[in-house]
């Protein structure tokens, strides 16, 4: 496994590229030979290839360019356009959805901080931090929200291998606020909703920085609430299956209603369920989706994640598909998998863009519901 000091992203081709930026690898090739935009490197037979870097130079040069299209080009937040804070519950491909959807709204232009609340640091590990590797102690979360000597939140955010994505490391440490919190409830100095004000304050110090925060909750119930109280979006995570569907619901209903009792009412942008690991060749999971649908309506999202090989086998290595060619995993499996976080993600950014009153980027089916 690779960790964090010398991971590297791959190039991407200029038809990926083009993919990326919505325009014409003709138009892109045309820039490269006025020697206009960044330059790319060229491999065998002339063919050109970018960094994510240099994609996001072109991002810059194209919104100067073309100034009609300049929000296109460049989507971070304009004035008056808050700071998304999307929570992510523990929950069924909740790991994989965190990496998949930090890393995919950076590949399309946003500035995301992603915050690993999870212990076991799974989103960390993906990211090529390892206990071994990782920074000293208050590196996590913990560093930011603890209740004596607490640091500035920009000392606990680290630097990716993904130009774009900044990371709030997981750790053991968080198990140690979660038992300062519980004492300090049982002694009625804290309250649920408190954790949620010291994560807000923590978030506010940095948020100039980006346009989207990703919260990967774990298992620890402060630190949940807290991501609840401070999230203005949610996205659980669960199977075609009834039982871990409701278990969640359940959870989450538990802990907003310690917060509301609290008096600390939770209000969110959105709230969207996430149906992962799907197998559309079930026929029992594709009754469950259609129930699910039923019962949560629009809560629950249009894209399905489906089950995956490529996604699988890229998990087990700790590394994202994005970091992986086609041939790595085979190319049938691997496209498969990209096809499906594409479309879930660009769900998501739909989401974003009506909370800040843009017009819908993908006009993915639920978002031109939204705005018809």
């Amino acid at each position: 496994m690779v960790d964090a000091s010398n991971r590297s992203l791959r190039s991407f081709s200029l038809g990926e590229v083009a993919e990326i930026l919505g325009v014409s690898g003709s138009y892109l090739r045309q820039l490269s030979l006025d020697g206009l935009g960044p330059t790319p490197a060229l491999g065998t037979a002339r063919r050109r290839s970018y960094t994510l870097r240099q994609i996001n130079e072109l991002r810059d040069y194209l919104a100067s360019a073309r100034p009609k299209d300049a929000l296109k080009f460049c989507p971070h937040r304009r004035e008056g356009e808050k700071l998304q804070i999307i929570a992510i519950p523990d929950g069924p491909g909740a790991t994989t959805t965190s990496l998949y959807l930090t890393e995919g709204l950076a590949l399309k232009g946003f500035r995301v901080l992603a915050v690993d609340l999870d212990r076991t640091a799974s989103l960390s590990k993906m990211f090529g931090y390892f206990t071994s590797h990782m920074p000293g102690a208050n590196a996590s979360m913990y560093g930011a929200l603890r209740f004596d000597d607490g640091l500035s939140m920009s000392l606990v955010i680290e630097k990716t291998y993904f130009h774009g994505v900044h990371v709030v490391l997981g750790s053991a440490d968080l198990a140690i606020f979660q038992q300062e919190c519980t004492q300090r409830h049982y002694s009625g100095n804290l309250s649920y909703a408190d954790v949620g004000i010291r994560m807000v304050r923590a978030l506010k110090e940095v948020e100039e920085d980006y346009d989207v925060v990703i919260i990967r909750c774990g298992a620890d119930s402060f630190l949940t609430a807290g991501a609840l109280e401070a999230a203005t979006g949610v996205l659980a995570t669960t199977r075609a299956q009834f039982a871990p569907t409701w278990t969640s619901i359940n959870e989450l209903s538990y802990l907003v209603a310690l917060s509301e009792e609290a008096g600390s009412p939770v209000s969110w942008d959105f709230f969207k369920v996430l149906v992962t690991m799907y197998n559309p060749r079930d026929v029992l999971e594709q009754s469950v989706f259609v129930q699910l649908r039923q019962i949560l309506g629009d809560d629950l999202l249009t894209t399905t994640v489906l089950k995956s090989d490529a996604l699988r086998q890229a998990g087990n290595i700790r590394r994202s598909l994005y970091e992986l060619s086609a041939g790595e995993v085979g190319r049938s499996a691997y496209e498969q998998a990209m096809e499906t976080l594409t479309s879930a993600n660009e769900e998501v950014m739909d989401l974003i863009c009506k909370v800040w009153g843009r017009p819908p980027i993908y006009a993915s089916q639920a978002s031109r519901t939204a705005f018809d």
